[in-house]
């Protein structure tokens, strides 16, 4: 299997509900580094896994649409934890109907995985892999 990764960053606040959270109840940031890893498991015609320029944009796009917003007033998230876990799911949903649209170019139509990972810091991260 082949794969290229691409990074951003993201910075949100938010809060959560439930006692599991502790002191993170309270509102609170995050900074999150983002990892976007796209495989296939053949290169396309010109020998890459997709474009990093692209992939590069496309991430960029779908993370700054959550970058400096505090989660807890976006309608996309009323009533959820917006834990570190299901933000990676949403940018990897949100860059897979980006795949399935073409923003990737053509090529990216062999992509079979995408994975993003978030990094907490340089001690915890959590990621969400899905098939393409």
């Amino acid at each position: 299997m082949f794969s290229i990764t691409v990074r951003d960053h993201l910075m949100i606040a938010h809060s959560f509900r439930g006692e599991v959270f502790g002191p993170a109840q309270r509102l609170h940031g995050a900074t999150f580094l983002v990892d976007a890893t796209f495989r296939r498991p053949e290169l396309d015609a010109d020998n890459i896994v997709v474009d990093i320029g692209l992939a590069t944009q496309e991430l960029n796009a779908v993370v700054a649409a959550l970058n400096y917003r505090n989660l807890d007033d976006e309608p996309d998230f009323a009533g959820i934890n917006t834990s570190t876990e299901f933000v990676a799911k949403v940018i990897a949903d949100r860059l897979a109907d980006r795949v399935r649209a073409g923003a990737l170019g053509e090529g990216a139509h062999g992509l079979t995985g995408l994975t993003v990972t978030l990094h907490e810091s340089h001690i915890a991260w959590a990621s969400y892999e899905r098939g393409l």
